[in-house]
């Protein structure tokens, strides 16, 4: 009947009303908690107001790489222009990639001027944090521009592999293992004193999380 549906509707608007309500009695609380009380640690005001951020944002969404969806919890390093991540199936301990952030660019000549000297500024700091990470004294630097020299996703990206004693059978080996090197699964590898492409498991996510955390502290002490 008409009468129970009004009174059905007007239930419903008392309870919105007091819902709102409550939310503004909290939020008032909580501001004056941080305000008044002498004991709450800047730290602990940063982590309450942290994990509201939380609550009422969206996770960031992955970055991408080519085609390829990067987990934005494995990239460790980002600037105006360009990433810094982590890498799914490394051919050394420690190879990471640098790309520019705007998709679509396939080629060095595709970039600005801007994009350009971002992305080698920026392989000129992670070289670093990653040689101290790994107690390198050298490091591969390497681009495949083009799929004439090897480039494995259609996405201009800098390898960055910190280098060790023996590591390699011969050195010049790293090159056919950065030709051979790929993203997915299944892709068909060097053959040489490396693990074969069978035997190159994907990492965790977990465990590439871990390994952007090392990154990130050693970037952040060197501010």
């Amino acid at each position: 009947p008409p009468t129970c549906a009004l009174e059905t509707s007007m239930l419903l608007s008392t309870y919105i009303v007091l819902f709102i309500i409550v939310i503004i009695t909290l939020s008032l609380n909580t501001t004056v908690a941080f305000r008044c009380n002498p004991n709450l640690s800047r730290l602990q005001r940063s982590l309450a107001k942290g994990r509201a951020f939380r609550l009422m944002s969206s996770p960031p969404p992955p970055f991408k790489f080519g085609p390829f969806d990067v987990p934005a919890s494995t990239v460790f390093y980002s600037s105006s222009e360009t990433s810094a991540f982590v890498n799914l199936r490394p051919i050394v301990p420690g190879h990471v990639l640098v790309c520019p952030k705007r998709s679509g660019v396939k080629r060095l000549r595709d970039l600005t001027d801007a994009e350009y000297e971002d992305l080698w500024r920026t392989v000129r700091k992670v070289q670093e944090v990653v040689e101290d990470l790994y107690e390198a004294s050298a490091s591969n630097v390497a681009v495949q521009d083009g799929i004439g020299a090897g480039q494995s996703v259609p996405h201009v990206h800098v390898h960055i592999l910190p280098r060790s004693d023996g590591d390699f059978e011969r050195n010049d080996d790293v090159y056919s293992a950065i030709e051979g090197w790929g993203p997915w699964r299944g892709e068909e590898g060097a053959r040489m004193d490396v693990p074969d492409d069978g035997d190159r498991k994907d990492r965790t996510v977990a465990d590439m999380e871990e390994e952007a955390g090392k990154y990130r502290s050693l970037l952040a002490s060197q501010k």
